[in-house]
């Protein structure tokens, strides 16, 4: 049985756990698994200010050869045992297209596998890390003036980061796409945003793009599923889009999360 898991992250992380690769590697063998994808957050673009409280959104630029180097030994180092793909997961940043391009252009040759996702937003000059808690979220719901103001704006978001021009390497497969539900039992929006869904799905359908079926949401305590969830799975799926499980893990112990939930 092939089982791969296509959103892992790692030591690299600034926000994360000190678990070793060699941890999560381990880990992963003991449960099955034939391939994996390191995706670690990429440095957000040169000129953006990350907003969270300690700015650890992203990786340290310095700190990134060091990262595919580490990644190249492992490869070798577990070659008979399990199949290891080094990647990024790149941030959109809405004006931030260029920059993130010549990023790509630059590092994109050393990436096997890489996803690309939506957690800033813009509204009127102001950034907000949408999915950094649940304070974040309410105060953003003040000054957008709705949950539902949220969602759309989130949602718009995805689909321009779907149609960017990003260049050769752009990541093929799109990051947690229904993100925005992390504290959706705090939160919930007024209706199921179906339209912009469908429009987004078939977007990732006319080009060929992958979906990352991300298990994190599980285990979220305002969330309670995946992202996306099932039924949005299944329509792309019908769509012939291929949807890859990722753990989203940040710790060694977060390999397989949501997995049992999850219709693979």
């Amino acid at each position: 049985m092939i089982k791969v898991d296509g959103h892992v992250h790692t030591p690299f992380c600034p926000h994360g756990s000190t678990d070793s690769f060699e941890m999560y590697v381990e880990r992963a063998i003991s449960l099955g698994y034939t391939a994996i994808t390191f995706t670690e957050h990429a440095p957000l673009p040169e000129g953006f200010s990350d907003t969270t409280p300690d700015q650890d959104s992203g990786m340290d630029l310095t700190r990134l050869t060091d990262y595919f180097d580490a990644l190249d030994m492992l490869k070798e180092k577990y070659k008979d045992k399990i199949i290891i793909r080094s990647g990024l997961e790149v941030d959109y940043i809405e004006g931030f297209e260029h920059e993130t391009k010549e990023f790509l252009a630059t590092y994109g040759a050393r990436m096997d596998d890489s996803i690309l996702s939506v957690h800033f937003l813009q509204h009127e000059g102001k950034w907000d890390c949408l999915d950094f808690s649940p304070d974040v979220f309410h105060s953003m719901i003040g000054y957008y003036g709705s949950v539902d103001a949220i969602y759309s704006r989130y949602y718009e978001t995805v689909l321009k980061s779907i149609r960017a021009d990003l260049g050769e390497f752009k990541p093929k497969r799109i990051g947690h796409t229904t993100l925005v539900k992390k504290f959706q039992q705090l939160y919930p929006a007024s209706h199921s945003f179906s339209d912009e869904m469908s429009i987004i799905l078939r977007e990732v359908a006319d080009r060929d793009l992958e979906l990352d079926y991300n298990g994190a949401g599980f285990v979220k305590p305002y969330c309670g599923e995946s992202y996306p969830p099932l039924e949005i799975v299944k329509k792309a799926r019908a769509l012939g889009i291929k949807t890859v499980y990722g753990s989203d893990a940040h710790t060694s112990n977060g390999l397989d999360q949501g997995r049992a939930d999850m219709d693979l």
